[in-house]
């Protein structure tokens, strides 16, 4: 009998670590895979069902938009694609006055659609320190729609953050080691929304763009391939922490990991609620260099950053389609994957 016994456990305990493994595998996978941000900023786009349909059939199992546009909310009913939902910054100052307006707005937008799969709500977008009502208000609409949240018995399902721009860093924080915020940021509401984050477990959301830096650099010191992900070796040594960066991408989100530990947030994670390259429109804005952005990023980020190895980033993708309505700058409207009878602008696999 003991050896019979002895025997039979080690199938059980085998099966018990690889579903183990499974379960990481799965997790890992998961965390892993790149969204899409769905802007209507242009003409003749495809109905909001034709969209959800382009989703699945390309297995993008995550998306970001930008209103609780109605429409588009019933067309997720039952997709399983997995969604950060945007609070208009229009809207920051009605539902930081009151709680029953943060209660109707869940209501409204998250309760009555019970089969979308919500993962964040962003309250405001980018909101600048200048916009002093929206600067104002943004905490406490955040904290509003939190306790609504909560009171829906959606807690542990949703999380309630804010997406920031990386032009919230300071002018000196280079190499990433040296990351910090810039203190007009931090005043103005940025030091609240690292507390209440910390608080609630949620993440902060960031636009992360190498192309921005890329296009802004006025004496030509960040190589085209640095800023493409295809750089033949490190380009930047950090001496405080001897790590290598190889790609701009990495260096920009290492320096957010810093600028957060130096704000409070060490124990806070990055999701990148928007990244991607144009296509038209500026420097160095073609088809080929957007698609060498794009699919070498949807590989990357599975493994994380110098600071962070091992350590996969939720990333989206911006943009679906391009949006000729938006500008004023023409590269501005040239952001998309698709256009808009639906066709891939170039081969990319979204997982």
């Amino acid at each position: 009998m003991a050896e019979s016994h002895s025997v039979g456990k080690i199938p059980s305990m085998t099966s018990v670590i690889l579903l183990f493994l499974l379960l990481i595998a799965t997790t890992d996978t998961t965390v892993a895979q790149t969204g899409v941000c769905y802007g209507r900023n242009g003409d003749k786009l495809p109905s909001p069902q034709e969209v959800v349909d382009l989703y699945k059939q390309h297995n993008i199992g995550r998306m970001r938009i930008y209103d609780p546009n109605q429409e588009v909310l019933q067309a997720l009913r039952g997709s399983n694609i997995e969604l950060i939902l945007d609070v208009p910054k229009d809207k920051l100052q009605e539902l930081a006055a009151s709680p029953d307006n943060a209660n109707a707005w869940v209501r409204d937008n998250i309760q009555n659609y019970g089969d979308v799969k919500f993962r964040y709500i962003a309250v405001g977008n980018e909101v600048k320190p200048g916009d002093t009502t929206y600067a104002q208000s943004l905490v406490s609409a955040m904290q509003n729609i939190q306790n609504a949240i909560n009171a829906a018995n959606l807690g542990g399902q949703i999380k309630v953050s804010t997406a920031i721009e990386t032009g919230a860093l300071g002018d000196q924080a280079f190499p990433p080691s040296k990351g910090y915020f810039r203190s007009n940021y931090r005043e103005a509401y940025l030091d609240k929304v690292i507390g209440f984050l910390v608080s609630n477990g949620s993440p902060l959301l960031v636009n992360v763009y190498p192309y921005f830096s890329y296009y802004f650099d006025t004496g030509n010191t960040i190589p085209l391939n640095y800023a493409l992900f295809t750089a033949p070796s490190a380009v930047v040594h950090d001496d405080a922490t001897s790590l290598d960066y190889q790609n701009l991408f990495d260096a920009i989100m290492d320096t957010l990991y810093a600028a957060l530990e130096n704000a409070g947030g060490e124990s806070l994670d990055i999701v990148v609620s928007e990244t991607g390259w144009p296509s038209s429109g500026g420097k160095d804005t073609t088809v080929e260099n957007a698609r060498t952005y794009n699919t070498n990023l949807v590989g990357h980020v599975k493994n994380g950053t110098p600071k962070k190895q091992g350590k996969a980033i939720e990333t989206y993708i911006f943009a679906l389609f391009d949006e000729n309505q938006k500008g004023p700058e023409e590269y501005e409207k040239f952001w998309g994957l698709f256009t808009p009878d639906k066709q891939l602008k170039y081969q990319i696999n979204f997982n």
